[in-house]
């Protein structure tokens, strides 16, 4: 009796540790909360490439599943509308686009301001010459067509007298390098490379048709927002460390992003013309190019109106997005 007695004993106990021990390891064990994340393939993401570089994601509980690197904003928004995305870092044009076209997707931080160029043959002086030239414009809706579109408006251009052909940065960069067009408009990194040359200089920047111009943010899908508002805080969060990082760490910030994009299969275009086009980008290059844009998470709800307006006076979107709807800044501390 006192055997069974024992042996039951010693069996309680046995299994009483075994149990315990699963318990423990099992809460020793992070559970990572997925998240598939969209960027455009330029420095105007610079914070979620170095959060990648340095796993701050993971850090943060964060599996991201997918990272993928799209070749303008507007690809990025097509990502969007299939499903293939819960985040985003996007320029604001495409990002509106998107929501215009029925994805419920909400701005919650920025990323930076200002970006854009354009870039000419040394001699077109002004922007009154363009009419007559072949001007290479990033898609329709996107921050660099707006740029064109805003100059167009300024400077009383005729846009009848431009011959406007479309594509992404490095087609439009190698079209301006081989003399098939004029001018380009691009955003950063692309327009610091373009200009590299001395055959090409900038011709006007973003801020001197927009002082103020929003240009790239962080959107996520509602769904997300709604059902799991702690990740997306996360996510404004590591926007927030990123930024910081650049302001603080401008050289190493550069080298980061060579290394980071040099990594990259960006989507939307052959990688072939990529790298030659890129063949040139150095760590000057880079940093010149980052200090154009100023990094920050704080976005002017008055400039996304403004993007609003803009969209519609040009014809992009039908009817005009209640801005309130698609912003939500609670996780933003700061710019």
């Amino acid at each position: 009796m006192k055997r069974s007695i024992i042996l039951l004993v010693t069996i309680l106990v046995i299994t009483a540790l075994i149990v315990s021990f699963l318990i423990v390891g099992r809460s020793n064990v992070k559970e990572y909360e997925n998240v598939r994340i969209a960027v455009e393939f330029n420095n105007h993401a610079a914070p979620a490439y170095i959060a990648k570089h340095f796993d701050w994601f993971r850090e943060a509980g964060l599996n991201t599943t997918t990272f993928n690197s799209y070749v303008t904003g507007v690809a990025l928004a097509n990502a969007l509308a299939r499903g293939d995305v819960d985040a985003a870092y996007i320029c604001l044009g495409p990002a509106l686009l998107a929501y215009a076209r029925g994805v419920d997707v909400v701005i919650v931080s920025g990323t930076h301001l200002h970006g854009y160029a354009i870039i000419s043959r040394q001699d077109i002086a002004s922007p009154k010459d363009l009419e007559g030239r072949k001007v290479g414009v990033v898609e329709a809706g996107s921050n660099a067509d707006i740029v064109f579109q805003l100059t167009v408006e300024k400077y009383g251009l005729d846009i009848g007298k431009i011959d406007v052909r479309r594509g992404n940065p490095p087609i439009l960069t190698t079209l301006l390098w081989t003399g098939q067009v004029d001018a380009i408009v691009v955003p950063e990194h692309w327009a610091t490379i373009a200009s590299s040359k001395k055959e090409f200089h900038v011709l006007l920047k973003s801020q001197d048709v927009w002082d103020n111009m929003q240009g790239s943010v962080l959107i996520v899908k509602r769904e997300l927002l709604e059902k799991k508002p702690e990740v997306v805080e996360k996510l404004v969060k590591i926007t927030e460390k990123g930024v910081k990082f650049i302001r603080e760490n401008r050289d190493e910030a550069a080298k980061i992003m060579l290394e980071e994009l040099s990594k990259a299969s960006p989507l939307g275009v052959e990688p072939k013309l990529v790298e030659e086009v890129s063949d040139v980008l150095s760590p000057s290059i880079m940093l010149d190019s980052m200090g154009k844009l100023d990094y920050s998470t704080r976005v002017d709800l008055n400039a996304v109106k403004q993007y609003v307006e803009i969209l519609y006076r040009v014809g992009y979107i039908e009817s005009k997005i209640d801005v309130d709807k698609i912003v939500d800044l609670r996780f933003v501390s700061g710019g």
